[in-house]
């Protein structure tokens, strides 16, 4: 299996005295879920850009399967690593199938069309997605949550070992969110490396096996979410409180409840 994803030692800042982040270190087996937390601006999607390779770190490596992703062709990372960005918007009314085949344009030479080949792997991605039905459809009569499907699926069209999620369930209604987190999880069950930015805590719950959390330019906290989330590191990285409760019967996972004008910080308590 692939998609064993190593990042040592990344670094970024667009001057030499403006560091966004260093010393970020990330080791990733082959169908683990990473959820990265952090309030605004503390840099999630420049981070997730620099691991795509469309900034380039100032520091350190980014290595998928032990091969190092600088200096090798757009086509090449492409075929090793989706990206789903914090937003994209299409300024014209194409098909669901056209927005997704385009993602197959690392591909595809400049003055070529798609082939049989690339229909037939954007065709694939929507099934995988399960929104074949979508196909036709003009993506400015797409719901939030469609859309974010489809972005998904064009991402999945080169059967990439890594995929990169900027912030997926952000303006999504709770329903949306949950359905793109059971996405997250299948995938993840199929064998896709998985990195998500995300501003809700619960998610890591319900979705990662790893979490970091990024703030002033390091990563805060790293480790599984059940040792890392505690209401401490909360208090720290958004500066409000934030109870974690465990909650037992079927649910069998924490939580995350913020609290308005608290008196003392609380433990970690069990609700049964």
């Amino acid at each position: 299996m692939h998609g064993r994803i190593d990042i040592r030692g990344l670094a970024f800042g667009y001057t030499e005295r403006d560091c966004i982040f260093s010393d970020i270190n990330i080791l990733l087996e082959p169908g683990q879920v990473f959820c990265l937390l952090g309030p605004n601006g503390s840099g999630k999607s420049t981070l997730l850009k620099c691991i795509m390779q469309l900034l380039i770190p100032a520091a350190g490596s980014v290595r998928i399967d032990g091969e190092d992703l600088s200096g090798l062709a757009v086509s090449d990372i492409a075929g090793k690593l989706g990206f789903v960005p914090q937003t994209l918007v299409s300024a014209f009314p194409f098909t669901v199938a056209e927005i997704v085949v385009m993602g197959r344009a690392s591909q595809i030479r400049m003055t070529a069309s798609p082939a049989k080949k690339d229909r037939d792997m954007a065709m694939a991605s929507l099934e995988k997605m399960g929104i074949v039905h979508l196909a036709h459809r003009p993506c400015n009569q797409l719901s939030g949550g469609e859309w974010q499907q489809v972005l998904i699926a064009r991402a999945l069209t080169h059967s990439p070992k890594v995929l990169l999620l900027d912030e997926p369930t952000s303006h999504l209604d709770i329903g949306n969110q949950i359905k793109i987190l059971e996405i997250v999880n299948s995938l993840a069950k199929d064998g896709i490396t998985i990195i998500m930015a995300s501003h809700f805590p619960d998610h890591a719950f319900l979705t990662a096996h790893q979490v970091g959390i990024l703030k002033t330019g390091r990563l805060l906290a790293l480790g599984n979410p059940d040792d890392t989330l505690c209401e401490d590191v909360l208090f720290d990285t958004y500066g409000i409180h934030i109870r974690v409760l465990k909650v037992k019967e079927d649910i069998n996972r924490k939580i995350c409840i913020p609290v308005l004008h608290p008196h003392t910080r609380t433990l970690v308590k069990e609700v049964s």
